[in-house]
């Protein structure tokens, strides 16, 4: 080995490392085809000169991640491989091409044979493992390391495979150790995007909706993605109301990143495709209402709004004047008059075939009433908005005109 490090590697544009050729070059493919190409680029140089490489694109880990397999290296291709360090140290070897090819159990052999007894880590190793990618997203993806330890998570959470333990999956992290020599869950290509059979629909809240809403919403938008599950492909209710629980979570936090922003709303819309699957056999009236205030909080397309305020229009019967007192976001009023009227609107339209007026009609009419009578304070009303909500319902639906003209008193009294 010489003394002198003849080797400078630039990581990601930051950092600088200082190295041996002999030593990288022995382990990685990549580094070897990128020395070469150098030396050929400087043909009269001396022989002692040192080369310079850069590694850009966004290197797995940054200067932190290369240190790391530099450590490998200069350990003869030992290496302490832990559910912690995995995911680094394994797209770090896809990213220098450090395989069997280049040298006997390089790298990259190691982390898959660590990679094959992920079925029996414990919850919490599984999920930190799925979280540490984040920072390498892409690559972690584009090596198929993301699929294999997002399909784990759920066999823990579905059961499918033995566990350490019965009943709910061991949520503990375990110490760094060599992997077990065990073979883990192999999926089929025609089951890779088939939701889980045991994951049937259930009131409340799982074991692990808490624990899900660390991860990012890239990382969940991925995870329905490789559950088949995302966009109208969710049929899925558990998952449903896994995605109604994240969304909540997301809203309290500070603003999302750009990326963040677009995967929540992919996330909401998938998560309207599950609820109007269901529609009123799994959501009350009251419930429609609080997974719009959720979905509508992080953006929503007007073909998923409409799909979801159908639905609840359907239901409006047994709304209370609690539900429709929704704040409005447009800067004409106190509340959304807007949504009332399309949601009264669907209601009308699915009663119209009736011979008599029902008691549904009738019922809606005392709720659009006493609405009216809310909303009338409101100085940001303007009052064809005001008559537009009262002549929204055919004149069956009421026995009298009395709240309707208690509203419009306060009405002009305030205006």
């Amino acid at each position: 080995m010489n003394e002198l490090c003849d080797l400078e590697v630039h990581i990601n544009g930051h950092h600088t490392l200082h190295l041996h050729q002999s030593v990288m070059c022995a382990f990685s493919g990549r580094l070897r085809t990128l020395v070469k190409q150098e030396k050929k680029k400087k043909k009269g140089g001396g022989r002692k000169e040192a080369v310079s490489i850069n590694l850009a694109g966004g290197f797995p880990g940054g200067a932190d991640g290369f240190e790391l397999v530099a450590r490998f290296c200069y350990n003869d291709g030992r290496v302490l491989l832990c559910t912690s360090n995995l995911p680094l140290l394994h797209c770090a070897a896809v990213s220098l091409e450090m395989t069997e090819e280049v040298c006997a159990c390089n790298l990259l052999a190691q982390a898959e044979a660590f990679v094959n007894g992920l079925y029996y880590w414990t919850w919490g190793d599984v999920l930190a493992a799925v979280r540490s990618c984040e920072p390498f997203a892409a690559a972690a993806d584009a090596s198929g390391l993301l699929d294999r330890l997002i399909s784990a998570l759920f066999s823990k959470i579905t059961g499918a495979t033995p566990g350490p333990g019965p009943g709910t999956p061991n949520r503990s992290s375990s110490s760094c150790s060599s992997s077990p020599d065990t073979a883990g869950l192999r999926r089929s290509s025609s089951s890779a995007n088939k939701t889980p059979d045991s994951m049937r629909p259930c009131a409340g809240r799982e074991w692990w909706f808490d624990d899900m809403t660390s991860l990012s919403p890239p990382t969940v938008e991925k995870v329905m993605r490789v559950l088949g599950c995302y966009g109208v492909e969710n049929k899925n209710l558990i998952l449903t109301r896994f995605l109604l629980h994240y969304l909540r979570a997301a809203t309290r936090r500070p603003p999302a990143l750009e990326r963040e922003g677009a995967a929540l709303a992919g996330l909401a819309e998938t998560a309207v495709h599950g609820v109007a699957l269901v529609g009123g056999t799994a959501f009350s009236c009251r419930g429609l209402f609080w997974v719009l205030r959720i979905v509508s909080a992080v953006g929503l397309s007007r073909e998923c709004r409409h799909k979801l305020e159908r639905l609840m229009g359907l239901m409006l019967d047994q709304a209370t004047l609690d539900d429709l007192l929704v704040s409005g976001d447009d800067g004409g009023g106190v509340y959304d008059v807007n949504l009332v009227m399309r949601l009264v609107r669907v209601f009308v339209a699915s009663e119209e075939e009736a011979d008599a007026p029902s008691e549904r009609m009738r019922k809606v009419g005392r709720l659009v009433d006493k609405y009216l009578g809310e909303i009338s304070p409101d100085q940001g009303l303007k009052v064809s908005k005001f008559l537009a909500v009262a002549e929204s319902l055919p004149d069956s639906a009421r026995d009298c005109y009395d709240g309707v003209y208690r509203a419009l008193d306060i009405y002009l009294e305030l205006h």
